[in-house]
């Protein structure tokens, strides 16, 4: 087994972890990660097929989620090889480049998704707040410029990140917390001074998801406010029940997320295990529930699923 030293960096090694004290259950828990990565990664190819075959949902709102399932499905394959290698095979050791590589992937993924999730909020809010108008502001160029900006967005953020981490030499324990590697703990394991990093990581995460949270809580506090003004009681429901989905998208994306990063800062007497599960929900949790959320809610989805699967 390769250990990680100060003088050779090019031939260091991460060392990932399962979860701890169970290593000999390793080959069952992997049983229920397989099946969801089957869901996850089915789920969101089928969203996709059905979008792209049918005319009928070229709307921005279907636009919307098919970005969402791209971004969901990209993470799902970014984490996969790391995760079911430690539960099947046992396999550990990860070499710094490819370390470096899953964690840009990871982060700029989660980016792009917490942008995803705003410009669907943006979508509600229009659609509800100022419907008359909806078609002219929601556009099919307009979407693709918006995700355009939001994707150089992520990943100028974190392009950043794996340079600063190949600067370093690791002369620490070499052993991460997670089956997968994350920026914060990779920085941790550095024997540099790692505050301007550690600050630049802070500041990148309050103005991207950190702003993005913000700005989707207060569309919702603008469209609540605006069926409660115009709409009769059961109007608002039914305006409401447009939006269930999306909050629960928020919802399973960033309270694990933000939970995650507060414990990775500030949390040091916090419980391993506590940070493992939010870590797996975190990853694993959206990209199974929200195909299953957003095909029961859409008629027209699911619909088109039932037809797909009939024939």
């Amino acid at each position: 087994m390769s250990a990680v030293n100060d003088t050779e960096f090019q031939f260091a090694v991460f060392l990932l972890t399962g979860i701890p004290g169970q290593e000999d259950m390793h080959l069952w828990i992997s049983i229920p990660f397989c099946f969801m990565y089957v869901i996850s990664i089915l789920g969101n190819s089928v969203i996709l097929f059905i979008i792209k075959t049918d005319p009928s949902l070229h709307e921005p709102m279907y636009i919307f989620l098919s970005m969402l399932a791209v971004t969901e499905l990209s993470l799902s394959i970014a984490t996969m090889p790391t995760i079911l290698g430690i539960y099947l095979f046992n396999s550990r050791e990860i070499s710094l480049n490819a370390c470096f590589a899953q964690l840009f992937f990871i982060h700029s993924l989660q980016l792009t998704e917490s942008s995803i999730l705003l410009l669907m909020a943006f979508d509600r809010f229009i659609a509800i707040c100022n419907p008359l108008r909806y078609a002219s502001i929601i556009t099919l160029p307009k979407i693709s410029k918006m995700a355009l900006v939001f994707l150089l967005r992520g990943i100028a953020i974190v392009f950043p990140l794996p340079l600063f981490l190949k600067r370093f030499q690791y002369c620490r324990a070499n052993v991460l917390s997670h089956s997968y590697c994350l920026f914060q703990e990779v920085m941790k394991m550095a024997c540099s001074d790692i505050s301007v990093n550690s600050i630049y990581g802070l500041f990148a995460k309050l103005l991207t998801m950190g702003l993005d949270s913000l700005l989707i809580f207060l569309s919702y506090i603008m469209i609540l406010k605006t069926v409660l003004i115009v709409a009769s009681s059961k109007e608002c429901l039914r305006a409401l029940n447009t939006c269930i989905s999306h909050l629960c998208a928020v919802l399973l994306f960033y309270i694990p997320e933000l939970g995650l990063s507060v414990i990775h800062r500030f949390g040091k007497g916090s419980s391993p295990l506590l940070q493992i599960l939010l870590g797996y929900i975190s990853l694993l949790v959206p990209p199974l529930i929200n195909p299953i959320v957003y095909s029961l809610k859409s008629k027209h989805l699911r619909a088109r699923i039932f037809k797909m699967f009939i024939k």
